[in-house]
């Protein structure tokens, strides 16, 4: 538990009465955020006033200032926790005028509509006991690292959510899960990430609050303190935008790169693709008010958009994050990418064959976009103790990797907190992570109870309609004009064909001699007059991801489980016997 965290949504205490618990974040939020800006800008603080001074053109004070202070953001107002509770009466003025001076590219507060906040707390008469009790708190980089400020947000945001009872969809990513994902993201390139003065792009169309853009950061750094990753992302949420930019900003990053915004319509890095992609998108959660863009664009785009290859069903906009993000990634001739995507378990074969999810499926399968599916422990994550699984995209695989996919079942790779966090009960530790990737690195000399490698037509199937004869009453087989006998559609049955049955490793082109062989094989024999409807065969895909690590545990002996019964009806009678005496 973060204990910065929890000091400072004890403030929130104050808040009680005017304030419902799940408004207190609209006020928390936004001035630990200020506060932490507040302790950055402090020691620089005069430089830029007489900076603001001498140049009126806002670009060259930006130029002025960053060569002054070394960063690219700045405040020129008067005000500052430092003075503001000096003027009791002018404090919402004053504390409303240091928020506009702050540069363009700190534009948080406007997506926390904190002005607002600034007038509810003063009608409260509030706003100087919390301005007060955050003026106490050092937020200096010195003091709180930017890995425990970010656990602070972390803890605060997970408090805010809980007391506004979050949809489980919506929730956000712990960070062992996004350690591990990291980790199996950089693993194939780890070679060229320590290669010195190497710049390298990460990108997140789900942003959230910034976790996976900071820890994957933080990773890189670990490796190779020369290296740099330019951050960029996306987020539709205004607070969480707002935590995310502001957390970057605190860091020294471009926070122009973060940009607000629906990704599923409104692509902010239009025409730019990156080194690595990583997305924790929403589960469950329907599309349909932006159903009409998306198709639109679908439409437009030609085959060639990125959700040429299909849509899935209006209320799971998964697999849409999943297409854009082999959209975004850097194109095999510039040396490629490799994009990681957390999702839940429909993803893997929801929809049947030629549905839009097994399309897409297909179009990643047959393209060999998909490197690794690691299937995560489940009550991994804070509101929702769904299964979950890591899905790793590579468009420039390795040739030993080339045509297969490795599935890895993590399941079993998980440690118990001490305390429960909301559902999440269970944690990935540094060795449980190390298992992980280890069986990654191994790929083929993996331990095969834990891995498994499979070609990309190992998922795939036709599903194919036997039709068998209508009869008349006297068992008869009626017939059409040209003496074919008619279909029963009420005895109308389907099957689905492996591609790679009888041992077919021809694919789809193996089609008309695997159908019949399995349809001689399996059907036949016991429906003699059925046929198959070529006309309405179909090709589809899905991964079946539990099947292939499901182990076969024999029932026990029945004299074992007659001995257990005996004990306990002995256990009974005994009782009986007790309760009689």
């Amino acid at each position: 538990m973060s204990t910065l965290g929890s000091f400072i949504w004890s403030i929130a205490d104050q808040l009680r009465g005017p304030y419902r618990p799940n408004q207190y974040g609209n006020v928390v939020l936004p001035l630990t955020i200020l506060r932490r800006l507040d302790c950055i800008l402090e020691p620089d603080r005069e430089t830029v006033r007489k900076l603001a001074a001498k140049y009126d053109n806002p670009n060259r004070l930006r130029i002025e200032v960053k060569k002054a202070t070394g960063r690219s953001f700045f405040n020129t107002s008067n005000y500052s926790f430092a003075n503001l509770l000096a003027d009791a009466d002018g404090l919402a003025d004053n504390l409303a005028d240091y928020i506009d001076r702050f540069s363009p590219d700190v534009d948080v507060f406007e997506y926390f509509d904190f002005k607002k906040e600034i007038l509810a707390l003063e009608k409260a008469e509030l706003l100087r006991e919390v301005i007060t009790s955050f003026k106490a708190v050092d937020l200096h980089p010195d003091v709180v690292s930017n890995a425990d400020m970010g656990d602070a947000f972390e803890y605060i945001i997970r408090k805010f959510n809980e007391a506004a009872n979050e949809t489980s969809g919506d929730h956000y990513t712990p960070r062992d899960a996004i350690r591990l994902l990291v980790d199996l993201l950089f693993a194939e390139k780890d070679a060229d990430l320590t290669e010195s003065g190497i710049i390298r792009t990460l990108y997140d169309p789900t942003a959230g609050t910034g976790g996976m853009l900071a820890l994957a950061e933080e990773h890189l750094l670990l490796q190779n303190p020369d290296a740099k990753l330019s951050l960029f992302g996306q987020e539709y949420n205004p607070q969480s935008y707002a935590i995310c930019k502001s957390d970057l900003l605190a860091k020294g990053h471009d926070a122009t790169n973060i940009a607000f915004g629906n990704t599923l319509t409104d692509d902010a890095f239009k025409g730019r693709q990156f080194d690595f992609c990583m997305s924790n998108p929403p589960y469950g959660v329907d599309w349909k008010q932006y159903a009409k863009a998306v198709t639109k664009e679908k439409e437009s785009a030609g085959p060639y958009g990125r959700f040429a290859p299909g849509l899935p069903s209006t209320s799971d906009g998964q697999m849409l994050f999943l297409l854009h993000l082999v959209h975004k990634m850097r194109a095999p001739e510039d040396g490629g990418g490799r994009a990681g995507i957390v999702m839940n378990g429909s993803p893997l074969f929801n929809g049947g064959a030629e549905s839009g999810p097994s399309n897409i499926r297909k179009w990643l399968l047959e393209n060999d976009l998909v490197d690794a599916i690691v299937a995560l422990p489940t009550n991994m994550f804070f509101n929702t103790g769904i299964a979950t699984y890591i899905w790793i995209l590579d468009n420039a695989k390795h040739p030993d990797r080339k045509g297969l996919v490795q599935l890895i079942d993590g399941t079993s790779f998980w440690t118990k907190m001490r305390k429960n966090l909301g559902s999440k009960g269970r944690e990935i530790s540094d060795a449980d992570r190390t298992k992980v990737v280890s069986l990654y690195a191994d790929f083929t000399d993996a331990d095969p109870d834990y891995s498994k490698m499979l070609r990309n037509d190992e998922f795939g199937y036709w599903t194919i309609t036997v039709e068998r004869p209508l009869l008349d009453e006297n068992e008869m087989p009626v017939v059409d004009r040209k003496g074919k006998p008619k279909p029963d559609t009420k005895k109308r049955g389907t099957e689905n064909v492996p591609f790679t049955y009888g041992g077919s490793t021809a694919g789809v082109a193996g089609k008309v001699d695997v159908i019949q062989a399995y349809f001689d094989a399996e059907v036949k024999p016991h429906v003699p007059g059925a046929w198959i409807d070529w006309a309405k065969a179909k090709a589809g895909y899905e991964i079946p991801f539990t099947r292939h690590f499901y182990k076969y545990v024999p029932p026990r002996p029945l004299a074992e489980i007659d001995a257990d019964l005996e004990k306990q009806v002995t256990k009974i009678l005994d009782l009986l016997r007790e309760v009689e005496g």
